[in-house]
């Protein structure tokens, strides 16, 4: 069956806008043209619209929806110590799929077709994708430390288990990864006898590196060496591998990103929030490092709307670089899409002929988005969410005028409302 997606405008890959209609095969999940006049078994209007890729969450928590607001407003060791580590330690792995499913129902609704995602109950997830029809790259977090060491070495093997049985999951859209939380959450023998694992499974490792000094000052003084180097000589950073945050980063760490070819995830509103630091993403970028952008979890942003993020990326990265210039609307919407599918490796970032049909079509008649000067610079700086007028994932329609074909929305707030009530009656 082929979708033609209708009198709108089009981002192209060079981010440019032009009058066209997407054809897509909603059988093979593919773009077949982008041009003028194109017809299709049915047709998605996009008048008065813009047809975008879908965007990219290239890191985040997506269970963790149900602690949004639960825990603000301090430093990030205090915040994981006090309450949200306690808190997960009472999540159930219904609790895990109800707040997975209202994180993939706000995703759907803010334009976002695939995510990065570190957590537990990892089937729980696959099965809320499944379900919800997104695309997404998933894996068991690991933490070793303060741990007996036969617990520790379960918790890796569940990851490495979770990156072999579900790569491939509902009907392909499901890719995973081994995903040890942090250098300093994880000990350098757990990387070293489990990451050569991954690589024989042929899944990427996730992990949060640099995200504060606090993360950087004991790879130091400990071993001598940058955190980034500390993970290269422990077998990460292949050109498969990306890593969240980076906040912390030197030039030296910079170059040793763009020589392997490891990617790194930006999250501006965590960072923040957290007060963890700005990220040099212009350097980044102008060393040849892959950007991705990524919300992290709902507790620590707290929404998961990349168009909020994208105009957290291009604010935060000019103050960072003292320059007005720095982080352009180009690049935070080439961050949250090409970018993110690139950092990821996960299909979609672009709509051209053979690309996945991962698509969104943002409704442009609305005063916050007149007069059209520039699209790309609204992308970045105006729209929001809720302008999102249609999401499709995989040639899939997901959303139709804003109403969600694949979730129930009022049961979702239901349940989450109530899994949440019950959560923090335990903790």
């Amino acid at each position: 069956m082929e979708l033609a997606v209708t009198g709108g405008r089009v981002l192209l890959p060079d981010l440019t806008v032009e009058r066209a209609d997407v054809l897509v095969d909603a059988d093979e999940g593919v773009v077949r043209a982008v041009g003028q006049d194109l017809a299709g078994d049915e047709e998605l209007d996009a008048s008065g619209g813009l047809v975008m890729p879908g965007l990219v969450n290239a890191h985040t928590h997506v269970a963790m929806t149900l602690l949004r607001g639960y825990a603000d407003d301090k430093p990030l060791d205090a915040w994981l110590q006090e309450d949200i580590w306690p808190a997960e330690g009472e999540l159930t792995p219904e609790d895990v799929r109800v707040g997975a499913e209202l994180g993939m129902l706000e995703m759907i609704k803010s334009g976002t077709t695939a995510f990065a995602d570190m957590y537990f109950h990892v089937p729980e997830i696959v099965d809320a994708v499944a379900d919800a029809g997104l695309r997404a790259r998933l894996g068991h977090g690991v933490v070793t430390i303060a741990k007996e060491a036969e617990t520790a070495h379960d918790d890796a093997e569940e990851s490495i288990a979770v990156a072999r049985e579900f790569d491939g999951a509902a009907d392909g859209r499901v890719s995973t990864a081994f995903m040890p939380h942090s250098l300093t959450t994880v000990g350098s023998d757990f990387l070293d006898e489990y990451v050569p694992q991954a690589r024989e499974a042929g899944v990427p490792v996730h992990i949060h590196a640099n995200e504060t000094a606090d993360e950087v000052d004991p790879i130091v003084e400990e071993h001598g060496m940058r955190p980034l180097e500390y993970a290269r000589e422990h077998g990460l950073l292949e050109p498969e591998d990306f890593v969240a945050h980076g906040v912390h980063t030197t030039p030296e760490e910079h170059e040793l990103l763009a020589e392997t070819g490891a990617g790194v995830v930006h999250c501006p509103a965590s960072n923040m929030k957290l007060a963890s630091g700005m990220a040099p993403v212009q350097v980044m970028h102008d060393a040849g490092v892959s950007v991705g952008l990524g919300t992290d979890g709902a507790a620590s942003n707290n929404d998961l709307s990349l168009f909020d993020e994208m105009r957290d990326a291009a604010m935060l990265g000019k103050l960072a670089a003292d320059d007005a210039s720095a982080v352009p609307a180009e690049a935070a919407v080439e961050m949250a899409t090409q970018g993110g599918a690139e950092v990821t490796g996960l299909p979609g970032g672009r709509i051209e002929p053979g690309a996945a049909a991962d698509l969104v079509v943002v409704d442009l008649d609305a005063p916050h988005l007149t007069p059209g000067h520039d699209l790309v610079s609204h992308l970045a700086y105006a729209v929001t969410g809720s302008d999102v007028r249609h999401t499709l994932c995989d040639g899939a329609v997901l959303m139709r005028d804003r109403e969600v074909l694949t979730m129930d929305e009022d049961a979702v707030l239901e349940r989450a409302e109530r899994a949440a009530a019950d959560l923090v009656q335990r903790v």
